[in-house]
């Protein structure tokens, strides 16, 4: 018992800290820079409007959501949701958020492979995510050959959550490039701005890197209790 929990430290423990840390400088950054007011006075919705109409993307609807730091780009309507404090924001963090979303949109539109790739699994994703542990965990206290093979079934089924955070990862860094590209380009920022926005945006991607990593290191630690289990048997 205490090797299974040892184990499961060994696993969880540098994930879970990157995850803590990553939180705590998105949410410094984010606290810091939408105290600080971007000199051209847009909101964020204005930003995020420029750069769609700038891309050619006029059909895009952008809409006020609900929640903190609830931000996202639907492709599947087409429509860009900014939270409270993104939408009707004039600071440093609502136009590097919002011109980061707006980067979706882009993307969407030129057909960029890692979002198409990302939008297809979805669905396996989502059933993945909370069905594959069940199964995993029901073949595991299996002692036959069947419970391994339905282990194994479970384990594939919800390693397709750590693969969809891999694909994640240059989706979001194409989008922080080009949201930084553009605010530095058109001068909607300054380039004294730009050292908000870059933290901003930086942080915001380290929480992308800290969800791969916990989402392989729960993975591995699901195939170690595996393979030692089958050598048990």
């Amino acid at each position: 018992m205490f090797y299974g929990y040892g184990l499961y430290f060994l696993f969880a423990l540098p994930a879970l800290l990157l995850g803590l840390w990553a939180q705590f400088k998105v949410q410094s950054a984010v606290k810091k820079y939408s105290q600080v007011r971007s000199y051209s006075g847009l909101s964020g919705s204005q930003v995020a409007r420029r750069i769609l109409d700038a891309n050619g993307l006029h059909q895009v609807e952008i809409e006020e959501s609900k929640g903190f730091l609830s931000d996202h780009y639907d492709p599947r309507s087409k429509v860009l949701r900014l939270s409270p404090e993104i939408f009707r924001g004039i600071s440093i963090t609502a136009a590097g958020i919002a011109a980061h979303e707006a980067g979706h949109a882009i993307q969407h539109k030129e057909g960029y492979a890692p979002l198409n790739i990302r939008s297809a699994m979805v669905p396996t994703v989502q059933i993945g995510s909370w069905l594959g542990p069940i199964i995993f965990m029901i073949g595991l206290f299996i002692q036959s050959a069947f419970g391994t093979q339905l282990a194994w079934f479970g384990l594939i089924l919800f390693g397709a959550t750590a693969l969809f955070s891999l694909v994640t990862l240059p989706v979001e860094f194409d989008a922080t490039r080009r949201a930084k590209a553009w605010l530095g380009n058109t001068g909607v920022v300054y380039q004294q701005e730009m050292e908000g926005v870059n933290k901003v945006l930086d942080a915001a991607a380290l929480t992308y890197v800290a969800a791969a990593v916990q989402s392989i290191s729960t993975v591995m630690y699901y195939a170690f209790l595996l393979m030692g289990s089958s050598r048990d048997n």
